[in-house]
């Protein structure tokens, strides 16, 4: 019984992103004029890169009844929401494994997920009945409001409200399709207007498919990859068989005309049109499942019902990932909160896949400890309240989920979440900055929660609005797990970082980001590479450390949001640049920081930015920088054979 309180906040602001230059992005024009719906002037945004005067069209919102859905009623229907949506990036991260060490880098071991063995996670965001700030296209001031991160773990994310036919807000598509994961709306139908619209539909034959196609229709327009089907009204026995075929023609539709698109149902009709929650899969309500991609089991499981879950999925002879056993985070019909990963170890010993409802519980409920989550300009209280408490949630959880790792080169991101107190650009405030949240200027999270070794920080930021605070100065510690091909072994590194204290406490501050490398074909084997301040290069079996270029580098190499500048840039800010030749093809698998201090010393380091990029010989030859690495881990056996702890240097 998928219900929450509804609270709507109208905050509409500016600052929109441009994502015209993505790849594969379309820069089709749009035709401005009046809203149909509204009556409002609209502005001529087809002529700027973004609007930014809040017109209505860019603004998200539900579909209603099945005329407004029939009839294609939405303030954009004239826009090609291609301009403003980044399209689903497959090819940025890898399938999924498990981590015996989350956060610590100091294991090479990964468990890869088999067919049978794999798990999935879908997530279903409600929070207040969502279209709150988010809805906006532009950017509201509303910094602390609720942000996702914690994308490497999510196979698919749906946005849901109690409205009949739920549309995803843009911020949300950009955040997901640039970490990979495919987005859901929800068509949803509750009580009796609920069940008059979906009578609506089950009609006929022909209204199913006029249906079909317009939920078909909303996926390709606003570029989101298919639905969450919740029908928690009766249904009349004779309509039943409409209702089989409306969930199966969606399905073949999403199939054929969407890409990537996938249809899940959630328990809650049975064949005979009765609303009873099965809390299991059985014969009740096998067809939906059949009719489906994967079915999202009410959260009222019992260990009973685990079982028939099992029993079930051997007579059908499916995949054990395609069942999603359901947790509120709330606690309701399960453990959850702070002990959810009880829950989830329960779902996991029988390799069933997880949907987690509302994790916006860690931002929701702090209002109950004083905190006012609906202050239109945001608090910074509650906004570090919110993201510490977040990190703790979801690091309770991380040994039951699969880890999808960063696999696509180049690699950059300045760790935005997509918001800050103003807009930073090499290291300077960009002059007349507001406050802003807008979830598609995230970028590329952490693959794993930051745990006591990091967190966001908003008091400054190299790009975007926040960077990273360094907490950890005892031990390496993991933020990226990747699957990077160097197939010629040239490797080219950058970063932004800066040093807050004394003259003297920053010298005696060292801040390292460590490169686990291992060979293609034998991954057990592999070599740490300290990135740091060092005078010269050392090169021993297992642990490499290497200085930073000195002299500038050719013009193309550097990321143009990562300039080798000499010297300090905004607020301190310092970039450091490496280029690294191995004698072979390497696989880089893990990114990481170490960071030391003397102990009585009160300087602190931040993290503001990361580039990867596989080079070819000819830009190894165009450097010519006696700081170049030539690390030949082949022919000098530096390969380390067993695992070995980045700890220990």
């Amino acid at each position: 019984m998928l219900q929450m309180d509804r609270q709507a906040i109208c905050d509409n602001k500016k600052d929109a992103p441009d994502v015209t230059t993505s790849r594969e992005q379309s820069t089709t024009a749009t035709n401005a004029g009046n809203d149909s719906v509204s009556g409002k002037q609209l502005c001529d945004f087809c002529a700027t890169k973004c609007c930014t005067c809040g017109c209505p069209q860019l603004e998200a919102e539900p579909i209603r009844d099945n005329v407004q859905l029939l009839g294609f009623q939405v303030r954009s229907r004239d826009i090609d929401w291609r301009r403003y949506v980044l399209p689903l990036d497959v090819g940025v991260r890898g399938d999924a494994v498990y981590l015996d060490r989350q956060s610590d880098f100091v294991s090479n071991h990964r468990r890869s997920l088999s067919g049978t063995g794999r798990r999935e996670l879908l997530v279903c965001h409600d929070m207040m009945g969502n279209y709150l700030a988010d809805r906006h296209y532009q950017s509201s001031e509303k910094f602390d409001d609720y942000r996702f991160m914690h994308w490497s773990a999510v196979d698919y994310f749906c946005y849901f409200s109690h409205q009949y036919v739920t549309i995803p807000p843009s911020g949300w598509l950009n955040a997901a399709h640039r970490h990979g994961v495919p987005v859901l709306g929800t068509y949803i139908v509750e009580g009796t207007a609920g069940s008059r619209l979906l009578h609506e539909v089950l009609e006929s034959i022909e209204s199913v498919e006029r249906t079909v196609a317009a939920l078909t229709r909303l996926c390709r327009h606003f570029s989101f990859e298919g639905w969450l089907v919740n029908v928690e009204c009766p249904v009349r026995s004779e309509c039943m068989p409409n209702l089989y075929r409306f969930v199966e023609q969606l399905r073949v539709a999403m199939e054929r005309q969407v890409p990537h698109g996938r249809v899940f149902w959630y328990d809650s009709v049975i064949d005979n049109g009765e609303l009873a929650w099965q809390n299991e899969l059985n014969e009740r309500n096998v067809k939906f499942f059949r009719a489906s991609h994967g079915t999202l089991i009410n959260y009222s499981w019992t260990d009973r019902s685990l079982e028939t879950n099992e029993a079930s999925m051997r007579r059908e002879q499916a995949a054990p990932h395609r069942l999603f056993l359901g947790l509120d985070v709330f606690g309701r019909g399960q453990v959850g909160r702070f002990q959810s990963g009880q829950t989830l170890a329960r779902i996991a010993e029988r390799g069933f896949s997880a949907g987690i409802f509302a994790p916006a519980w860690c931002y929701e409920t702090l209002q109950q400890y004083g905190y006012n989550i609906r202050k239109a300009d945001g608090d910074e209280s509650l906004n570090a309240a919110f993201l510490a408490r977040n990190e703790r949630w979801w690091a309770r959880l991380w040994e039951y989920l699969g880890t999808h790792p960063y696999r696509a080169l180049p690699f950059y991101t300045n760790f935005c979440v997509g918001s800050g107190h103003g807009r930073y650009e090499c290291g300077a405030r960009e002059s007349g900055t507001r406050p802003f949240f807008n979830l598609a200027r995230q970028a590329l999270q952490p693959s794993v929660p930051l745990g006591n070794n990091a967190e966001h920080s908003f008091d400054t930021a190299y790009a975007g609005g926040c960077a990273l605070r360094i907490l950890n100065y005892e031990r390496a510690f993991r933020l990226f797990l990747t699957e990077f091909q160097l197939p010629m072994g040239l490797l080219l590194l950058g970063y932004a970082y800066k040093v807050n204290g004394s003259g003297e406490e920053q010298e005696q501050h060292t801040l390292d980001v460590v490169l686990r490398c291992c060979s293609p074909r034998r991954p057990m084997q592999d070599a740490y590479i300290f990135c740091g301040d060092y005078s010269e290069h050392i090169l021993t079996p297992g642990l490499c450390y290497i200085s930073p270029l000195v002299s500038a580098l050719p013009l193309g190499l550097a990321h143009e949001q990562l300039p080798p500048e000499q010297g300090a840039l905004g607020e301190n800010w310092r970039v450091r640049y490496y280029l690294v030749k191995f004698d072979g093809p390497v696989q880089l698998q893990d990114i990481g920081l170490k960071c030391r201090r003397p102990q009585q010393s009160t300087a602190s380091a931040h993290f503001g930015a990361i580039y990867v990029h596989s080079l070819q010989l000819r830009d190894w030859d165009a450097v010519h920088s006696s700081q170049k690495a030539d690390i030949a881990v082949y022919g000098r056996q530096l390969w380390n054979h067993s695992t070995t702890t980045a700890t220990r240097q």
